[in-house]
Order: structure tokens, then C-alpha cells, then sequence
């Protein structure tokens, strides 16, 4: 192996493993699959985003105002409306809910997540999925046993293990790999997470747009609440039906816009401010929410629910993280976002002051006459950028879902080869879209969704805060008293905000628990088959004397070709493969079993991706294929999948033929020599094979297998697999579809698996 091999903290261990590769045996044997981890050459290329110079940083903080804060920054056009719903009873409570948004402003998007769950990124990328895959890699949480030692040689895989000092973490870790409850509530949690944000991506385009749209009432009387709707509803069809263009195309604009918008409303908030009533500066004493409190009591608490609004869309600040830089986002957000926002709701507050009458419509009520056709105009741009980025923002989450296991098979098309983040899935776009259509035409009102709204939002939130506890305790090993801290002055805010949503509930607020509750359904039937499959394949797998056994039995014919077989069990040979030889007693004369994987990482290297290990003896060709895929990755990208395979399996012959035990090879240059030219010769007749197969044709085989429960079940177990599972996989794509096979070359081996 190259000296240059990416060393873990776990070192000793690794070295161990390999110690063992290199003794016994004739040949050298890589049986752990560990070709592609000695090929990188330090961590150049990954972490180059910190080291980026400053007209970098701040050109992609500049980005980074289109894309991620269209939702914060167009929650002024409804706050104040969903905070005052029965009309402003007290001139002091303007100034107490003002003290609540600044407040919250502050410690939530500010100090919770531009300070501290920004650091908190797995390699660069952010998210619900971000922070399951970091806890998964220092501790063993996973429900699918496919952890390999060669996963921790990734150079994106970085890893500190808990210090022996420092008890907690390591009891934390123990605790949680103990106890199957834990793995479970974590992989719920995320599941609950991703169902929420869905939720968010169908209720964002609906506020935002209603209340934009909803400013056209200033200016004609004509203009009723149903026209708006119907307005509103026919924005919302284009912005969906363009999606299949992808974003990239119409990008450039979205910071701009958002600019202009920022400086429109914080502008518009210094004139109301400087007019109206200065006064309202006070709000910065949290005396006046006590007070606030105390004059209205459990009014003021169902109000919470309106004023938590104000920070929708922040947890975009996190899972957008990817597509720039923690640095970029921490500029755009503390130089431009939060001041704008804080002069806006200022300004609207000493607006409200002195007019009382107009908070049901008090953001257009308060532009001044000359601004509000641009205002106008801008608004609406702003809504349907906001929109957009959720809109994106949902493709990306179904993406990682999918990796893990947790979604049912959907076609994911890249819109971008600029931007690889960039996705479109078109199921989903299309029942999005019924979504948000349903929702508009049926609740009419920007209050009605914005109690549904504040719960979708405070509910992420609540589990951003769970999981970085987690990463606070066993991670960042943070003082307790710290965590403590944390935990009661953000963890009480949040469960306060959520109780005040949930109170809303059967005034709207039962939407997103209904999103999630059908999402989480579908993704817990898919996800709890797709482990049961996992662990039928690997209690009934093939062993490798099996397939030596068969590859060298004469009854078997060999046929000229190269065939790959897919399967996701990555250790051992799955039993569909007996299944086929039964049928079909022939093999090709190369075969490759390949298994696709996930890694609790956000990105794998290509030159990292193929992991390779030969089955005795060398001459039968045959080959077991891991390819590895962090969450974000693209699953085979524009070259051909086969192509790159059969490049990566000639390197690994390459780095691996002739590898001989030095006990058998006398000393001097002529043993030498000869050992060479005969590895040379071996590694030219094994290329020369492999060649020789692509060129004779590529068959793709797939294990298409049929699930049902096995006789003895319950009732629940047969209707979540006969009914549940092949329901969703009836009416979902097929594997080559997901894989992009081409169907000349592919061979379907169909297996019923009785779970």
C-alpha cells in the first residue's frame, strides 16, 4: 500500500486489520475490500471550502441571500397578522409581541444556529440527515449491519473517537449502541424530521404566496379574498411545472431580488420607525413581554404561535450549509439578514402604534403610497423565491431518504451538471403540487396556515436541538454545564413555542401532523421491508467455497461476456444468485457482484468509491464489488456506470497481481526478476480477460424479489408486506428505472422471499 494512506484516529485498529491482510496465505489477499482507501493523498481535496479566500467567501455569502432566506425574510408579510388575530387590545402588547420577535430572532436563527448548529455540519453539509449520519459514525446506531473497517479510510469519514477522560461520551455511546429502543426512536426521529420539512415545502409556497398576492386588495376593491385564492393557485401551478428546468437556469437572480427586497423592507421599517413612533426602540427591555404576559395570560401564550412565524425558514440557515460555507452563511445572516428583519418588525410595530385598525393587513398598510406598485412586485418575486427554495429543499431531503433506505424508490433527475445539488423528482413535484393547491383552495387564509405552519417549523427545530444535545455530549464533549444551559434556556423557548402551536390544533394545526403521519407511514412500511429483506439475504447468503464450487463445476458452462449482479447485501453473496444458477446453469466468464451502499457520510470520493476483493482461485474471474455513496451523492452520473466499474476493477488487478508471500521467494535479483516478469504476465492475462469480456457485451442482472409473509405472521406483519409494501412498490418505480439500466442488456431473476 502507498505510505501516503489516509490515517484515522483509529489507527491501531486499522493497522491491525491490515498486519493480518499481509500475512499467510500465497498471495497477499485484500479480502477486506481496502484497494481505493490507499489511493487518496491527503485531505487537499475535501475542506477546501475553509481554506477559500475572502472575495470567495463573500461572493458565496452574497449567493447564499437568494437561496436560503427567501422564507425568514418574507415572514413580515404575515407575522404581525398572525400574532394579533383578534385586533390589538392594549397599545403595550404592540411593544410586547416587538420584545418576543426580537428576542426570538436573536437566540433561535442568531445564537442557536449561526453560533452553534452550524459546527455541528457532517463534512460541510447540513441537516436532519446530517446529524443522523454524524451520530451514526461514532456510534453504532445503524439498523443495517454493513459496517466495514474500510468505511473509516474514507477521507471524508473523519472520526474522533470519545477520550477515555471524558466518561459521559463514552457511556452515551455504549448506552446507544446497547439499546435496539434508542437506534429505533433515532431513526424515527429522523424520519419524523424529514416529514416535517415535506410539510414545510408544501405549507411555504402557500403563505408566502397568498400573502403576497393578498396586497393587490390595497389598490382595487374589486379584488375579493376568492380572487386572490384563485390567483394565488394559478402562481403556484406555473412555479411547479417549471420545476423540471431546474432552478440554475433562473438562479443568478434569486440574490438580487432578495436584496432589494431586504432593502425595501428595512428601508420601509426607518421611515415607519422615524415617523410614527420612535418610541417603540423600548421593546429591546424584556420587561415589556412580562408585562405582555400578564395583562393578556393564555391569550398571549396561543399568540406565541403567530410570532414564531418570524423564524420560519431558519432551519434552511443549517440544511442549505452544503451549497456554501458555515463562514458565508454566518456573514449573510449577521450583516444582512437578521438587521433587515429587526427594522422591518420594528418599523411595522411603530406603524401598528398609531393605526391600530390595519394589522390584518398592516404590511401593505404601511408602505408608503409611492413604493407600493415596486413593493408590490417585489413581494411577490420574494414569495415565489422563497417557495422555490423549499420547493428544492423537499427534492434534496427525499434524495438522502432514499439513500438510507427510509423512501420508496423515485427517479431523482439532476437539473444541473453546474450545480450537482440540484434534483427533481417528479412524483413528488406533482403531489406536491396537489398539496399546495388543496391547501391554498381550501383554507383561503394566510391564519388558517400559519397555524399549521408553526407547528411544521417548532417540531424541526425541537429535533435539531435532540440530535445536537446528542453531538454536544458524545462529540464536542461540551462542559454539562454547558448542555444544561442549552438545554433549559433554547430547549424551554422552543417547547413553549410548540405548545402554543399545538393548541392551534383543529384550527389548521392538524395539517402537518397529517403530512407527517402519511409520510412517516410510507416511509416506516418501506424502510422496516427493506430491513427485513436485508437480514433475509444475509441469514440465507452464499458462501464463497459455494461459488467456487459452482465456477468450477464442469456441469457449468462458461459464456463469453462480463456479468454484473446487483444485490444490496454487501457482505456475502445473496441467495437469489443460487436461485439463478438452478435455472440457468451458466456463468460469464467475468462476474461481478456488486452492492450498492450508503455511508453515514455526506460525500464519497470517486477515486473511493469501488471497493474490490477476488474469490479464489484467480482464473475464475469472479469479483465482489462494494460501491459506496454518501447521502448527497449522485447515483450513477452522466459517465456510464459499467464503464467506470470495469476501469476500477482493471486498476484493482493492476495494484494486486503477483502479490506473493516473500516466504516463498528466494533471495537475489534473478528471483526478482522473474517474480516480476510473471506478475506482469498474470496482470496482462487477466486485463486481456477482462477486456476481452466488456468487449463480448455488459449483462446487468437484477434480483427482482417478491415479498410476502411467511405463514405464521400476525396479522399486523401480513398487512404492512402483502399489503402495505407492494402496494408502494406496485405503483413506484422499478430498480433499473432507479438505476438507469439500459433494458437490452438486462436480465431480470425473479425469488419470492418469505419474510
Amino acid at each position: 500500500m502507498s505510505s501516503d494512506v489516509v490515517n484515522s484516529p483509529d489507527d491501531t485498529h486499522d493497522q491491525g486489520l491490515k498486519s493480518k491482510k499481509l500475512s499467510g496465505g500465497k498471495l497477499r489477499r485484500m479480502d477486506s475490500l481496502d484497494l481505493e482507501s490507499g489511493t487518496v493523498h491527503g485531505h487537499s481535496h475535501h475542506g477546501s471550502k475553509d481554506t477559500k479566500d475572502w472575495s470567495v467567501i463573500l461572493h458565496l455569502a452574497f449567493q447564499s441571500i437568494g437561496i436560503v432566506y427567501g422564507d425568514i425574510g418574507t415572514s413580515p408579510l404575515y407575522v404581525y397578522a398572525s400574532t394579533f388575530t383578534d385586533c390589538v387590545k392594549h397599545n403595550d402588547d404592540i411593544l410586547g409581541v416587538l420584545s418576543i420577535i426580537f428576542y426570538t430572532l436573536t437566540l433561535i436563527p442568531l445564537f442557536k444556529y449561526v453560533l452553534t448548529v452550524l459546527k455541528a455540519t457532517d463534512n460541510g453539509d447540513g441537516g436532519t440527515f446530517a446529524l443522523y449520519s454524524l451520530i451514526c459514525r461514532y456510534a453504532k446506531v445503524g439498523l443495517i449491519p454493513s459496517q466495514q473497517a474500510e468505511d473509516r479510510e474514507v477521507s471524508n469519514f473523519r472520526l474522533e473517537l470519545p477520550s477515555k477522560r471524558l466518561q459521559m461520551a463514552s457511556k452515551l455511546k455504549s448506552k446507544l449502541e446497547k439499546s435496539n429502543s434508542a437506534k429505533f426512536f433515532l431513526l424515527f426521529a429522523t424520519m419524523l424530521g424529514t416529514s416535517m420539512v415535506i410539510g414545510d415545502g408544501v405549507l411555504t409556497p402557500c403563505i408566502s404566496v397568498l400573502s403576497a398576492v393578498g396586497g393587490m386588495k390595497e389598490v382595487t376593491d374589486s379584488m375579493t379574498q376568492d380572487r386572490i385564492v384563485w390567483i394565488s393557485v394559478a402562481i403556484l401551478v406555473c412555479l411547479f411545472m417549471v420545476q423540471r428546468f431546474g432552478t440554475d437556469k433562473v438562479g443568478y437572480s434569486f440574490a438580487p431580488i432578495i436584496c432589494v427586497w431586504f432593502a425595501l423592507i428595512s428601508g420601509i421599517g426607518v421611515y415607519n420607525f422615524i415617523k410614527f413612533d420612535p418610541t417603540v426602540v423600548k421593546a429591546i427591555n424584556p420587561k415589556y413581554i412580562i408585562n405582555y404576559f400578564r395583562r393578556n395570560k393564555k391569550q398571549a401564550w396561543i399568540s406565541l404561535g403567530g410570532a414564531v412565524l418570524s423564524i420560519t425558514g431558519t432551519e434552511a440557515l443549517f440544511a442549505d450549509v452544503g451549497h456554501f460555507t458555515v463562514r458565508s452563511i454566518q456573514i449573510s445572516m449577521c450583516a444582512v439578514t437578521y438587521p433587515a428583519l429587526v427594522l422591518a418588525y420594528t418599523g411595522q410595530a411603530s406603524f401598528l402604534r398609531k393605526h391600530h385598525q390595519d394589522v390584518a393587513d398592516l404590511f401593505f398598510k404601511s408602505i408608503p403610497h409611492g413604493l407600493y406598485w415596486p413593493m408590490f412586485v417585489v413581494a411577490v418575486s420574494a414569495a415565489i423565491i422563497a417557495s422555490q427554495a423549499m420547493i428544492s429543499g423537499t427534492f434534496s431531503i427525499i434524495q438522502q431518504s432514499l439513500s438510507l433506505g427510509c423512501f420508496p424508490r423515485v427517479k431523482i433527475v439532476h437539473t444541473s451538471t453546474k450545480y450537482e445539488g440540484q434534483v427533481y423528482i417528479p412524483e413528488v413535484n406533482y403531489l406536491l403540487m396537489l398539496a399546495c393547491v388543496g391547501v391554498t383552495a381550501g383554507f383561503k387564509t394566510t391564519t388558517k396556515i400559519g397555524n399549521a405552519y408553526g407547528i411544521a417549523v417548532v417540531f424541526v427545530m425541537t429535533l435539531t436541538s435532540s440530535f445536537l444535545v446528542l453531538v454536544m455530549i458524545m462529540i464536542w464533549k461540551t462542559h454539562i454545564l454547558l448542555v444544561i444551559s442549552y438545554v433549559v434556556v433554547i430547549g424551554s423557548i422552543e417547547l413553549l413555542y410548540l405548545s402554543s402551536a399545538l393548541y392551534k390544533f383543529d384550527q389548521g394545526g392538524y395539517l402537518p401532523l397529517a403530512f407527517a403521519l402519511v409520510l412517516m407511514t410510507i416511509m416506516y412500511i418501506w424502510n422496516d421491508v427493506y430491513r427485513r429483506k436485508y437480514y433475509y439475504d444475509l441469514d440465507h447468503k452464499i458462501s464463497l467455497d459455494m461459488v467456487k464450487e459452482l465456477a468450477a463445476n464442469t456441469n457449468f458452462s462458461r459464456i463469453p461476456g462480463l456479468a454484473i449482479f446487483y444485490s444490496e447485501l454487501v457482505h456475502g453473496i445473496p441467495p437469489i444468485f443460487k436461485h439463478y444458477m438452478e435455472n440457468v446453469p451458466a456463468l460469464h466468464s467475468v462476474l461481478v457482484f456488486v452492492s450498492i451502499k450508503s455511508l453515514p457520510i455526506s460525500k464519497v470520493p470517486v477515486e473511493e468509491r469501488f471497493l474490490f476483493r477476488s474469490v479464489d482461485p484467480n482464473d475464475i474471474y469472479v469479483f465482489q464489488c462494494v460501491v459506496r455513496y454518501g447521502y448527497t451523492d449522485m447515483r450513477f452520473e452522466e459517465e456510464p456506470f459499467e464503464r467506470l466499474l470495469v476501469e476500477r476493477l482493471k486498476q484493482f488487478i493492476r495494484e494486486h497481481s503477483g502479490d506473493m508471500d516473500s516466504g516463498e521467494l528466494q533471495e537475489g535479483e534473478e528471483s526478482t526478476e522473474i517474480v516480476e516478469e510473471r506478475r506482469q504476465e498474470d496482470e496482462d492475462k487477466d486485463i486481456e480477460a477482462i477486456d476481452r469480456a466488456a468487449q463480448e457485451g455488459v449483462v446487468h442482472l437484477i434480483g427482482e424479489t417478491e415479498v410476502m409473509a411467511d405463514k405464521g405472521s400476525g396479522f399486523g406483519k401480513k398487512v404492512l408486506i402483502n399489503v402495505g409494501y407492494n402496494l408502494l412498490k406496485k405503483n413506484l418505480r422499478q430498480a433499473e428505472e432507479v438505476f438507469d439500466i439500459p433494458h437490452k442488456r438486462m436480465l431480470k431473476v425473479g425469488m419470492i422471499y418469505e419474510l
